[in-house]
């Protein structure tokens, strides 16, 4: 029999016993992993997954698991429209719109793909949205199967900064990745649509892109490697006033893809290429100034002619420029900000230089082949020095005074700096670089392309009907324009099929940096042998005229 004292004793050891075990704890739920409620839609379910957003910042992360998550989001679009219990969701990370469409429509359907808001049907009467979608109505007849009604999903899902949807290629913090994080996703019932005959368009609107960078219109493909990762089959990209339309023909999540244009290793080998390419061309501008220097000492008439003085001007500036390029390629970022500024400014001066007596030589050009009469001016080569030299200076100085020169730099996929030099500063100081280079350059370059046109066909006409024919003469007219082109820039204008693809880059580099070398061997022909047996009577007519315009 126990006693009362026993049994409290009892109940006293009992509690010691008992509280001195640990109670199991709960451990904390880790929704990153994405192995928690994978097919829960809840609220709760849904903030919690899209916190992982931003969490997941580290490819290989044992906290996320980008495959599962990815898929949640991916599955969702479907729930929607499986579930039907909803036909809006406004979330701040998600807007969607669920709603059925009738297949008999006769008008392509549009709708408002506006970040801020809830994708919305515009109707007929509006105007269209700069971000938008357009369902061609030839697209509800190409869906598999007779029905008169389908239900349609249009999702908007801002991604954040983190690693989902972004895919191996896209490393974080390398200037790449996903236009505005945004992903615009469309599906139709539980059906998967591919191959349509006519192409969907989703038009994302933006600012121009960053320098250096290209837009790309993907989808995400979930075929590619174990997570999935962005690809462009099916898709077309195209430029619009408003930004950029993606045309596809098929149905998933869509984005934009902001990418550099050159990795590392290819701006490597450009870089070499053109200093390779100004090394040899400043030796043979070097040795047309040289020949310059003894016709000028052995032939009296030579002294009077302001042709190859022209030459000689053109031929110093591209060496100039050319030393500059090597100097700012060779120094990068080491010196001062105010050492920057100069190496930019000296650059930016002698690449204006170069372009501007480009245009004199077509203006030359001009007046001896087409205008041929009244073509006397007083000081004619002095006033042609006056803006070849004073005009780039003048832009330089008003372009200085705006603080536009500095450190430029150019950055591969994997965010390693690719290529340093003083050139233009990033931001507002480009508005500046697109008016005096490239406009600058496009002003020079056309008036250059229309006067060799009219030399083209004044030499093939004029001098076919007079000339007496005699064996390789169109050769010897071919090589005369080849020789002016040279004088006129015409290997400048490659750059204008660069965006083209990786191979034209490579011909741009290669052939505009031997521009001085094609100088000095037109210089060579035309002025060292005997015009009689080398230089075609054309060109010979023109070399004549060097002098008589003067005279």
């Amino acid at each position: 029999m126990v006693t009362p004292r026993g049994l409290g004793s009892l109940l006293l050891l009992l509690l010691l016993l008992t509280s001195g075990q640990e109670k199991p704890t709960e451990l904390p739920r880790n929704t990153c992993l994405g192995s928690n409620n994978i097919d829960k839609y809840d609220i709760l379910n849904l903030n919690d997954k899209a916190s992982c957003f931003t969490k997941c910042r580290q490819w290989g992360s044992d906290s996320c698991n980008v495959e599962n998550l990815q898929r949640y989001w991916l599955n969702f679009e479907a729930h929607l429209v499986k579930e039907g219990l909803t036909e809006k969701v406004n979330m701040p990370f998600l807007k969607a719109l669920v709603q059925n469409l009738s297949t008999n429509t006769a008008e392509d359907l549009y709708f408002s793909l506006k970040p801020s808001q809830i994708p919305r049907q515009v109707m007929k009467d509006e105007d269209k949205p700069p971000d938008r979608v357009r369902l061609p109505k030839s697209f509800f007849r190409s869906l598999p199967g007779n029905r008169s009604e389908v239900r349609l999903a249009v999702t908007i899902l801002d991604i954040g900064s983190g690693t989902l949807f972004k895919g191996p290629q896209l490393g974080l913090g390398d200037g790449s990745g996903v236009l505005n994080n945004h992903l615009v996703g469309l599906s139709v019932g539980q059906m998967r649509v591919t191959k349509l005959a006519e192409p969907l368009e989703i038009v994302f609107s933006h600012q121009h892109p960053p320098p250096n960078m290209t837009l790309t219109c993907v989808f995400w493909d979930v075929t590619k490697g174990p997570t999935g990762d962005w690809a462009s089959e099916g898709c077309s990209t195209e430029v619009v006033p408003e930004g950029t339309m993606c045309c596809c023909d098929h149905l998933t999540f869509f984005a934009l893809l902001l990418r550099p244009t050159l990795d590392q290793s290819t701006v490597h080998i450009l870089t070499r290429i053109s200093q390779a390419g100004c090394g040899v061309s400043m030796i043979f501008l070097a040795f047309t100034t040289i020949l310059y220097a003894v016709l000028r000492l052995s032939r009296q008439r030579f002294k009077s002619e302001d042709a190859p003085k022209i030459h000689v001007a053109l031929g110093g500036s591209l060496f100039l420029l050319n030393l500059a390029f090597l100097v700012n390629v060779g120094s990068g970022s080491k010196g001062s900000d105010a050492a920057c500024w100069a190496r930019g400014a000296v650059f930016h001066y002698f690449l204006l230089c170069a372009f501007t007596w480009m245009g004199l030589e077509a203006f030359h050009l001009y007046l001896l082949a087409v205008r041929v009469f009244n073509t006397y001016f007083g000081h004619y080569f002095l006033k042609l020095s006056l803006v070849g030299w004073g005009l780039p200076a003048l832009i330089v100085i008003g372009t200085g005074s705006a603080n536009s020169y500095g450190l430029y730099t150019i950055r591969d996929r994997e965010n390693r700096t690719s290529l340093e030099l003083c050139w233009f500063r990033e931001g507002t100081a480009m508005y500046a670089l697109y008016i005096t280079v490239h406009g600058y350059f496009l002003i020079t370059f056309l008036f250059g392309m229309v006067v060799l046109a009219l030399v083209a066909w004044k030499i093939f006409t004029l001098s076919g009907a007079t000339a007496v024919k005699e064996r390789g003469q169109n050769r010897k007219k071919v090589l005369t324009i080849l020789g002016l082109s040279s004088l006129v820039g015409v290997t400048w204008g490659l750059a204008i099929f660069t965006p083209l693809g990786l191979s034209t880059v490579y011909i741009f580099a290669l052939f505009n940096s031997l521009q001085g070398v094609f100088i000095c061997c037109w210089f060579t022909i035309l002025y060292l042998p005997s015009q009689s047996t080398t230089v075609s009577s054309s060109t010979a007519r023109l070399d004549q005229a060097h002098s008589a315009s003067q005279e």
